[in-house]
Formats: structure tokens, sequence, C-alpha cells
């Protein structure tokens, strides 16, 4: 996952190069104390920035934000400080998960196949995916 994070970063980095809709998230290891750099995948609304973990509660950039919310985020050339809070209602990520299958079709079919539920889901499917996934807000400071 680390390799192809780096690989992720370098593309994004690169000026010339157009991507996806990715941000940078700088968080201070739990462990190491030293900063960590993951690319993820975001929603701005309403000034917010919303980022979700596919591997829930044992995303290492989610435990680092855990202990300390304070991060850095950078979206294309733009950089900025930002405070993290996960959002822990199901209702919620279920909301949320509908909003992002409708913005991005492919990639949250792809993501309820991997956990093993249909291509066209009904609102007690993304309920059932909000148990396993978590997702956090980041919030200019």
């Amino acid at each position: 996952m680390r390799r192809f994070n780096q690989n992720t970063i370098k593309m994004f980095v690169r000026p010339n190069r157009p991507g996806p809709d990715v941000l940078l998230l700088t968080t201070v290891g739990r462990k190491t104390g030293l900063s960590h750099v993951t690319p993820l995948q975001y929603e701005e609304i309403n000034g917010k920035y919303y980022v979700g973990a596919l591997r829930g509660r044992k995303a290492d950039w989610y435990r680092n934000l855990q202990k300390n919310p304070q991060g850095e985020v950078q979206i294309k050339s733009e950089k900025f400080a930002a405070t993290a809070e996960p959002i822990l209602q199901m209702k919620a990520i279920a909301d949320l998960l509908e909003y992002r299958l409708q913005k991005h079709p492919l990639m949250i079919r792809f993501l309820l196949l991997t956990h093993g539920l249909p291509l066209f889901p009904k609102r007690s499917h993304f309920e059932q995916l909000a148990k396993e996934v978590v997702f956090v807000v980041l919030q200019r400071v």
C-alpha cells in the first residue's frame, strides 16, 4: 500500500498531469511522531472536505487522526491546515455513499462489489457498508 501511495503522490504533484479528485493528507504518526502523506479521493461539500477509508478503522491515516486530529491538506498547489472530525452516524455515512454513487458511479460500484454488495444497491446496502467504512470531514483551520 505504501508503494501505491508513493506512486500516486508522484503522479499527483506533477504540475502538467491532470489527476482525479485527490488530495494529499499529511498526518502525524501516532507511534513515530513522523509526518505521513496519504493520497485520498475527496468530496468538497459546503467548504468541507470529506474523505473515506475502505479499510475502515484500520486505516493508518484514520488511526493517526484519532490520536492527533490536526493535519495538513494539499489540493493541487494549495496547502492548508485542517482539523479532522470522524463521522460516526451510520445514516450520515450512508448518505455520503449515496452521494458518491451519483458523482462517481464506476468507483462506488466497484467498492460495492469488493464488499459483496450488488451493483445496483438499495438504501439497506449503503447502511450495511456504513458499518465497515469510515468517513472524516476535514475543515480548514
